[in-house]
């Protein structure tokens, strides 16, 4: 196994190559995603106890199940984004039949296969450090970010969530040198 920047390692085998992108290990942000996590469970735990327990009237239980449709939608969000902090990877595999991604949370997650013949114009996106997207996508409970895409059949397909610059560069350059490797095969 190799190291490309600190998160990216891959491995070079004779028929493939298999690349793993780990999630930033910073402590704060975990544990910041966790007392948030926490703290909204616990909210949707009362709401749900006084649906359940105080006397209500129609107006008043349908406000209750209004916040509780948005705060489902919000635990589950939130929830993703501190599981993939926890457990999360890219996995990254490029053989003679095509490049294959998987983002995985503890080995679940569902796996995309692009043909490397229909695979064009990949480049690196990153945006301006001091921008606002740059700020939006560096915080913790943003899951996006991806630094490399690519077009593919009409559509635009990213990886390499919250990769840095030098980062996304030498995964860009491994990537790219290995697809046109296996297009000559």
């Amino acid at each position: 196994m190799k190291f490309i920047g600190e998160r990216t390692s891959f491995v070079d085998q004779n028929k493939k190559t298999t690349i793993v992108i780990n999630p930033e290990n910073i402590f704060w942000h975990k544990g910041l995603m966790g007392a948030w996590f926490a703290m909204w469970i616990a909210i949707g735990g009362t709401m749900i106890w006084a649906f359940n327990t105080l006397k209500l009237n129609q107006q008043e239980k349908l406000i209750v199940v209004i916040f509780l449709v948005f705060w489902f939608y919000y635990a589950i969000r939130v929830g993703r984004a501190l599981f993939w902090l926890l457990w999360g990877k890219e996995l990254i595999k490029i053989d003679r039949d095509g490049l294959i991604i998987k983002r995985s949370i503890k080995g679940y997650g569902k796996s995309h296969t692009y043909f490397l013949e229909n695979i064009q114009k990949m480049r690196v996106q990153q945006p301006k450090e001091t921008s606002l997207q740059a700020a939006w996508e560096n915080s913790p409970w943003i899951q996006n970010g991806e630094r490399i895409e690519f077009d593919y059949i009409g559509k635009t397909v990213r990886f390499g969530k919250k990769l840095n610059e030098k980062d996304s560069k030498l995964l860009f350059n491994l990537v790219t040198k290995k697809i046109e490797e296996y297009l000559k095969k």
